[in-house]
């Protein structure tokens, strides 16, 4: 099986828009449950319910990849758990490095999905001499001093970084000049990497002020509704019982 560090996913020299690429593992997830109920094949209108998005998007992403389905048929749900593996980079074996083992770190060491999905994690890296040797998800901890021979030694070239804020740029660094060339982010911070390096971040904290936005939006949308319900209008206001304008009372 191929490794991470000489053999690349073809996505971009294929003129995937990245938007696309966005999507396909969301394709990915909602095929690979299909195929574990042993569904022979789907409908594009299936897919897209179960993946969340319209059924023309995703026959326009897959119209990327050189797939169309069949008329009165639908897509061939194991062709394409194996059409987007391969597309993603899945089919091959990529060495991953966590660095930064403290709750956070410790919780993505110890998820399952990783190996399922074609990441082996290569390596667990802390900068606490502590942790130096101690088990997480049975691997030991190696100290941050080590770091840029682990890299060499494992051929890595996707990093983890789940440090505290003001490590996280100077760790990034050094996984740069160590020959990572992506790199999951879930400092609070934005990086600053060279050309051809690819970070992505994941910010839980952003996630959750987005859902509170959503949730005040919605609580004043009802709010405006119950008072519009409950309002009237000057001109209804003015009206009696049987909906007549009332005589005029006397001072």
């Amino acid at each position: 099986m191929a490794t991470g560090r000489t053999h690349r996913p073809a996505t971009r020299s294929r003129g995937i828009p990245e938007a696309t690429v966005a999507r396909l593992p969301l394709y990915l997830r909602a095929l690979t449950a299909l195929s574990e109920r042993s569904v022979p094949t789907v409908s594009s209108e299936e897919l897209a319910a179960a993946a969340g998005v319209n059924s023309a998007k995703l026959r326009k992403d897959f119209s990327y990849l050189g797939s169309y389905g069949t008329r009165g048929v639908g897509y061939d749900v194991e062709y394409l758990v194996y059409q987007i593996s391969r597309e993603l980079g899945l089919t091959q074996d990529w060495p991953v490095v966590i660095v930064g083992i403290g709750n956070l770190g410790a919780a993505l060491a110890n998820y399952g999905g990783f190996a399922s999905r074609g990441f082996r994690v290569a390596a667990l890296i802390d900068a606490d001499p502590a942790m130096a040797g101690k088990p997480v998800a049975g691997i030991p901890v190696q100290h941050t001093d080590d770091l840029e021979k682990i890299i060499e030694g494992n051929g890595v070239s996707i990093g983890v970084i789940a440090t505290p804020a003001g490590a996280a740029q100077p760790v990034c660094d050094r996984l740069v000049a160590a020959g990572v060339t992506s790199i999951l982010n879930f400092a609070p911070t934005v990086l600053s990497v060279p050309d051809g390096v690819d970070v992505r971040k994941v910010d839980l904290s952003i996630e959750l002020q987005i859902l509170a936005f959503h949730e005040q939006r919605k609580a004043g949308e009802e709010a405006a509704a119950e008072t519009a319900a409950v309002t009237l209008t000057p001109k209804e206001a003015g009206k009696g019982p049987d909906g007549d304008v009332p005589a005029v009372m006397p001072a």
